[in-house]
């Protein structure tokens, strides 16, 4: 199987390095998805599967004006350049979603076939960049919530702060999982490998949903502070004042229970913090 991984700087994008050694691996410099000439120009020839883990991911920054091009070339564009050359050439398409892509509203695990309703720009983009790749037979949507991995991201900043000394407000209203690189990674190769159905696909970290001050408060207790260190906000009093944010879904939850009847069962989320904690300095 050839395999070509596009975004392969970021953290998801080294993790499917490590899952799929053999791709060939593409940043930005390497391939401008959002580029149709350089996506056409590409040698495809003989390509069997496309991991995208491209995107625009800065949420609060996609609400600027000035940004809604660059947000829409990465997040919509972009995808439509991949499923155009998926459908010229004959390769399977895995794209990588979000949560985001709904409101939150919904009481309980969100199913895979929810009617998106996003609340901010980078939602939208996200839904619309779906809308491109659903639109081909041959695609693997993989919507996932709360991605940690190599570089910055939440765990490593509340660890920082833990061993610094310092006492954070955490939002205690929106809840759901992490879900770690290198496991979201495994779960695609999963799919690709034993050719699961096409589709839309959700995959996270599995276990007893949390909510972010719940995440903070365990990185705190692994780092020998104490959990009552963490103050517990709502997100109303955490933006309280805060211009230029995007709007949050509280609900982060997604069902697993497709994934797991595809044979893939992830990590709970907790046993992947203490895992992931260990790996840092």
């Amino acid at each position: 199987m050839k395999a070509v991984v596009v975004g392969a700087g970021g953290q998801l994008g080294r993790a499917l390095r490590r899952e799929f050694p053999e791709a060939v691996a593409l940043d930005r410099a390497g391939l401008d998805v959002t580029d149709p000439g350089a996506v056409r120009a590409f040698d495809w020839a003989g390509v069997d599967v496309v991991l995208n883990a491209a995107a625009w991911t800065a949420v609060d920054a996609a609400e600027h004006p000035a940004n809604l091009g660059a947000v829409r070339a990465a997040n919509v564009d972009a995808v439509g350049h991949l499923a155009d050359a998926a459908q010229e050439h004959g390769f399977a398409l895995v794209h990588l979603s979000s949560e985001y892509v709904f409101d939150g509203s919904h009481e309980g695990p969100i199913p895979e076939d929810l009617p998106p309703s996003p609340l901010s720009v980078y939602g939208r983009s996200k839904a619309d960049g779906d809308a491109r790749v659903t639109a081909i037979e041959r695609h693997w949507l993989i919507r996932t919530t709360w991605v940690v991995g190599e570089g910055r991201n939440f765990v490593r900043t509340m660890a920082d702060l833990a061993d610094r000394g310092i006492s954070p407000s955490v939002v205690d209203d929106q809840i759901g999982r992490l879900t770690f690189a290198g496991d979201l990674a495994s779960g695609i190769r999963h799919l690709v490998e034993n050719r699961a159905p096409y589709g839309t696909y959700n995959l996270t970290g599995d276990g007893e949903p949390a909510s972010w001050a719940d995440v903070a408060a365990a990185v705190f207790s692994a780092r020998g502070r104490s959990a009552d260190d963490v103050t517990r906000v709502t997100t109303t009093e955490y933006f309280a004042g805060k211009t230029g944010i995007a709007p949050r879904p509280l609900n982060s939850v997604l069902d697993l229970v497709k994934i797991h009847r595809a044979g893939f069962h992830p990590c709970d989320w907790r046993v992947g913090l203490q895992s992931h904690l260990d790996t840092l300095s």
